[in-house]
């Protein structure tokens, strides 16, 4: 995973003006905080952040007022509902070599066995811990030949080297579920039949 670097200066203001105004610049506000230090509020460029939060927990490395060099992953990332720009992003700091929770988003290849059987996404995202300068982007679980009432486990899926689990071994990240739409309408039609008679 490649670090993203990002000027970020330290902020005084507070409150929904002072956020207007940081937003008004194309500017993003935020927060930094972990390892037991008091947090630090930030003002982070608008345009480079939206580009490094395209990767999912991707390592920011923050250059603060020109003065510091600090790693950070995002945590929470609050965005516009309707016109999508951020809004507002904490941000967790971390350091080489230590070990941090997050979730990967899990991806699918293959097709499943012919029938019209549909694929359910149990968990979109899979929780692991990971060396925070070695965070997985993603992992790819194959569902080539899958029938209904096939499951997918997380202990199932091969993880990179380095990535543990944070969740239980059996929790079930994909199944596999019969398409049920056609014995559906039949039933509805013999019910209309019945009701007309």
């Amino acid at each position: 995973m490649s670090e993203v670097k990002i000027s970020a200066e330290t902020r005084t203001e507070f409150g929904k003006g002072a956020a207007r105004r940081i937003r008004r610049d194309a500017k993003v506000p935020g927060v930094l905080y972990g390892h037991g230090s008091d947090p630090l509020h930030l003002t982070l460029p608008g345009h480079d952040l939206l580009l490094a939060l395209r990767t999912p927990n991707v390592l920011i490395s923050l250059d603060i007022d020109g003065k510091s060099n600090e790693l950070a992953i995002p945590k929470s990332v609050q965005r516009d509902p309707i016109k999508g720009f951020l809004e507002h992003v904490d941000l967790l700091l971390v350091k080489r070599g230590e070990k941090v929770t997050v979730e990967i988003p899990v991806h699918t290849e293959g097709e499943l066995a012919p029938g019209g059987n549909l694929l359910e996404h149990v968990l979109n995202a899979l929780p692991v811990e990971a060396e925070a300068t070695h965070i997985p982007e993603s992992v790819t679980v194959s569902v080539e030949g899958l029938e209904a009432g096939a499951s997918v486990l997380a202990k199932d899926i091969t993880l990179p080297n380095g990535t543990t689990l944070a969740v239980e071994e059996d929790a079930v990240v994909l199944q596999v579920l019969a398409a049920q739409a056609e014995e559906a309408a039949g039933e509805e039609t013999e019910g209309e039949e019945a009701a007309e008679a």
